[in-house]
C-alpha cells in the first residue's frame, strides 16, 4: 500500500510542478513582512481549499494564520507551512547584488519555498492517501511571523496543534538533511523610556534625556555579557533616538533578543536584563517602560523522524540541475568569499566538510550528525517540538557557504534552483507521511523517543495568558 501510495504522490508533485512553482514565486514577489502576509497566507488557504481540505483561517487571533484539513480520524499528520519575507533584502532574481526596489524586504530565508513546499507535500499526501486507500487526517498549518515574532508560539498557547501525531515541515538550506541540533530558546522585548525634553545647549539640566536610558541600559548588558553563560546571545538595536542634536529627546526606544539554550537558563539573565533597564531608568531620571514581545522554547530534535526522512530523501533522489543553473550557482559563488564558506562550513561540525570546500551544491544526503549540539539561531518550530514529534528538514536550495538571511538566497530562492529544492521537499514530506501514516510502530517510536527528550520537563507557555500577538509591530 505504502508504495502504491508514495507512487501517486510523487506523480502527483511531477504533474503539478508549474502550479507550485508559480506559487512559489508570487509569494516571492510578495515578499510581506511577518503578522501581514495576507497575500500570501490567502494564496495558501484559497490554493489548499480547492484540493479539498477545509479551511480554518484567523487561527489563534491571527489573521494571516490558519489550518486546512482533510480526511478523518487518526492518525492526525501536521505539514507546516510559513510565508513571511525579511525586511530590507529586496533582491532580483540576478546573481549579484541588485535589489528590486533599496530597502523593501525580500525571502531572505526560503519562507516562499516553505510554504509552497508544505502545501505541496500536504496536497500530494491527501491525493495519495484518497486513492490508495490510505486511513488518517492531514492538516495544513499555515505559520506566520517565523522571523522574530514567532506566530507558532500563540498557535500553540491556543491548542491549534493539539491532537495531532506528527508534525512534519521543510526549511530550504545548503543541504539535505533533517537536522538533529537543538535551539536556542529566546525573548523579545522592547524598552520605551520617556524623560523631558529641553535646549541641549541653552537648558540642559531641565531636559531628562531618554536616549542617555538606551545608551546606559546598552552599556550595562554589554558588561553583564562577561557573567553569563558562553551560548547565551543578547542583541539589540535602537529603534527610536530622538529628533535632533539640540533638544534633549524625551523619548527612545530599544528592541533586545535574548537568547540561551534553554528556557530554565533564559529567564534569570532576562531578569538581570530587566534589572539593568531599571537602573538606567533610575540614572537618567525617565520612565521605563517594557514591553514584552514574545518568548520561544528550544527544540526539541527527533532523530526517529530525522531517520525516515533521511530514506525518503535517498529514495526519491536529489535534484540534477542544468548547465544554465549551474552557471548562475557560480556567479552567487563569486560573492562568497574562501574564508566565509571555509567559516560556515567549520561551523556546522559535519564529519568531513573539508571536502565540501570545492562542491557548489551539495546532492549528498547524509545523515544527520549534530545530535546534542545546540544551534545559535531561534525558531518558533521549537514550541510545536514541545507538544508533538516534529522535524523540519532541510533541502539544498543555496550554493554552499551561503550566509543566512542574505541577498544570494533571495536570489536563488526566486529561481529554478530553489523550485527544484520545493519539488524535492514536497515529495519527502508526502512519502514521509505515508510511511507515518501507515506504521504505526515508527509514531510510536517517535513519541517515546519526545519523552526520553523531555526527560520529565513540562511545556509551560512562555508568553503571558494576557498577551496578544503583536500583530501590529511594523506600524511603530
Amino acid at each position: 500500500m505504502s508504495d502504491k501510495a508514495k507512487r501517486i504522490a510523487f506523480e502527483w508533485v511531477e504533474s503539478n510542478e508549474k502550479r507550485l512553482a508559480e506559487i512559489s514565486d508570487e509569494i516571492w514577489g510578495y515578499a510581506e513582512l511577518g503578522y501581514v502576509e495576507f497575500k500570501s497566507a490567502k494564496l495558501l488557504a484559497d490554493e489548499i481549499e480547492k484540493h479539498g481540505f477545509k479551511v480554518e483561517r484567523g487561527v489563534a487571533g491571527i489573521p494571516t494564520a490558519f489550518v486546512g484539513t482533510w480526511g478523518k480520524g487518526k492518525p492526525v499528520i501536521g505539514v507546516m507551512g510559513e510565508y513571511d519575507a525579511l525586511p530590507g533584502l529586496s533582491q532580483k532574481v540576478v546573481p549579484y547584488k541588485e535589489p528590486i526596489k533599496e530597502g523593501e524586504p525580500g525571502h531572505g530565508c526560503g519562507h516562499n519555498i516553505h510554504g509552497t513546499s508544505g502545501l505541496g507535500g500536504a496536497v500530494a499526501l491527501r491525493y495519495a492517501m484518497e486513492k490508495a486507500g490510505v486511513k488518517g487526517t492531514v492538516k495544513f498549518f499555515g505559520c506566520p511571523a517565523e522571523e522574530m515574532l514567532s506566530g507558532k508560539v500563540w498557535m500553540v498557547r491556543e491548542g491549534v496543534f493539539d491532537g495531532v501525531d506528527i508534525v512534519l515541515s521543510h526549511h530550504p538550506s545548503s543541504m539535505n538533511v533533517g537536522g538533529l541540533s537543538s535551539s536556542n530558546a529566546n525573548n523579545a522585548v522592547k524598552f520605551h523610556f520617556r524623560g523631558k525634553t529641553a535646549h541641549a545647549a541653552g537648558s540642559p539640566e531641565q531636559g531628562r534625556s531618554a536616549l542617555d536610558a538606551v545608551e546606559l541600559m546598552n552599556v550595562g548588558v554589554n558588561f553583564l555579557r562577561e557573567h553569563i553563560i558562553q551560548d547565551a546571545r543578547i542583541h539589540y538595536v535602537i529603534e527610536a533616538g530622538g529628533g535632533q542634536p539640540n533638544v534633549v529627546p524625551d523619548y527612545a526606544r530599544s528592541w533586545y533578543l535574548i537568547r540561551a539554550p534553554e528556557r530554565d537558563q533564559l529567564d534569570p539573565i532576562y531578569q538581570r536584563v530587566l534589572k539593568i533597564a531599571e537602573g538606567a531608568a533610575m540614572m537618567t531620571e525617565t520612565e521605563l517602560e517594557v514591553e514584552f514581545i514574545k518568548g520561544i522554547y528550544n527544540k526539541v530534535p527527533s532523530k526517529t523522524l530525522s531517520d525516515a526522512v533521511a530514506m525518503n530523501m535517498r529514495a526519491i533522489g536529489p535534484p540534477e540541475y542544468t548547465d544554465e543553473e549551474m552557471r548562475f550557482a557560480e556567479e552567487i559563488a563569486k560573492s562568497i568569499s574562501k574564508e566565509s564558506k571555509r567559516t560556515g562550513l567549520w561551523k556546522t561540525k559535519r564529519p568531513g566538510w573539508e571536502d565540501l570546500m570545492d562542491v557548489l551544491i551539495d546532492r549528498t544526503v547524509p545523515d544527520a550528525w549534530n545530535d546534542g549540539e545546540v544551534s545559535h539561531g531561534s525558531t518558533d518550530v521549537s514550541d510545536v517540538s514541545w507538544q508533538v514529534p516534529t522535524m523540519e528538514f532541510g533541502t539544498s536550495t543555496y550554493v554552499l557557504g551561503t550566509p543566512g538571511h542574505s541577498w544570494q538566497n533571495v536570489a536563488m530562492g526566486g529561481m529554478s534552483i530553489g523550485h527544484k529544492s520545493l519539488f524535492y521537499a514536497s515529495k519527502v514530506i508526502a512519502a514521509t507521511g505515508i510511511d507515518l501514516l501507515t506504521k504505526p510502530e515508527l509514531r510510536k517510536a517517535a513519541w517515546e523517543e519526545l519523552e526520553r527528550r523531555k526527560a520529565g520537563r513540562e511545556y509551560k507557555s512562555p508568553i503571558p495568558a494576557d498577551l496578544d500577538p503583536p500583530l501590529n509591530q511594523w506600524k511603530k
